[in-house]
């Protein structure tokens, strides 16, 4: 209902948008259409803002440490294998074997929010998704993640420089022009895309079809994903890539495609992948299909680091 309901807002801004004389009525109309979608796009940066610099938002990153077989002692202590930058000097041991992870605590942690002392930890990859490791009273969370075979820890503290010194985002001007209705062309069910990575893993990633537009009287092309939350997500360069936005693609979510294969693609809210704001994430880079032969000026612009 929300995507057939932006859809005909598109189409009732470009039909004013082409009547040089409209009545009162289409005067009205165009306002309305105008103010909501100006209050659309302020609540979603608005949105943006928060979840990216929430306690544990991307900008709380401080720490991405392979977790190669063996035993590893953590902590901000220099004697530590893996060394954190915050945290306390000897967080605990992390035993990898067989590809499984276990944790015993040499400081005062939670697991999951509840008291502990360790145990087996769950990855990303697991059903039931990660298991969190709290401690810093609750600022500091690591976690373990699973890209490909590669086993890692994540660490995140809400007192991190990259999220208490954060500059803010910036965004191209953008507009409704670049609310553009996409016609969806499905691949065969089970498809999948390589897809790699900024740390170099490429992963085989579910890729239901194609979203297709015209601009400027050519036509364009974006591979989409599908990570399992309900909707479309393309990764994708453009020309503005390293020169005005992140150099590495940006990424666009769009909801999967109406009763007749439309999909509305809002470039005013493609946004930064989390590597424009830290080195420990592990974002996915556009495949060379997704590299766009066009300036996409709207949307977020690369980020200014402090």
């Amino acid at each position: 209902m929300r995507t057939a309901t932006l859809l005909a807002g598109v189409a009732l801004l470009v039909a004013c948008g082409r009547d040089a004389g409209p009545s009162a009525a289409e005067r009205a109309a165009r306002a309305r259409a105008l103010a909501n979608y100006q209050t659309a796009q302020a609540a979603w940066r608005a949105q943006r803002l928060a979840e990216l610099t929430k306690p544990d938002g991307w900008t709380s990153l401080i720490g991405l440490e392979r977790l190669e077989p063996g035993v590893h002692r953590v902590g901000s202590g220099v004697d530590n294998g893996i060394r954190l930058r915050m945290g306390p000097p000897h967080l605990g041991l992390f035993t990898v074997q067989q590809g499984r992870v276990a944790f015993r605590a040499d400081a005062d942690v939670t697991l999951n929010g509840v008291p502990g002392r360790g145990g087996n930890v769950r990855s990303d990859a697991d059903a039931g998704g990660p298991d969190v490791i709290g401690f810093d009273a609750g600022k500091g969370l690591a976690t373990v993640i699973r890209r490909g075979d590669t086993l890692l820890l994540r660490v995140r503290h809400a007192d991190a420089d990259s999220r208490l010194r954060f500059t803010g985002l910036q965004y191209w001007p953008g507009g409704r022009g670049w609310q553009v209705v996409a016609r969806f062309v499905p691949h065969p069910a089970g498809k999948t895309l390589p897809i790699g990575n900024i740390i170099g893993v490429v992963q085989d990633i579910p890729n239901p079809g194609a979203v297709e537009f015209t601009r400027d009287g050519r036509a364009y092309r974006i591979e989409a994903l599908d990570e399992g939350e309900g909707g479309l997500f393309l990764v994708f360069a453009d020309r503005t890539s390293g020169h005005g936005s992140y150099g590495a693609g940006r990424f666009l979510d769009a909801a999967k495609p109406d009763a007749k294969g439309r999909v509305l693609l809002d470039f005013n809210r493609a946004y930064n992948p989390p590597c424009a704001f830290t080195p420990f994430a592990t974002c996915p880079l556009p495949p060379p299909e997704n590299r766009l032969d066009l300036r996409v000026e709207a949307g977020e612009k690369a980020y200014r680091k402090p």
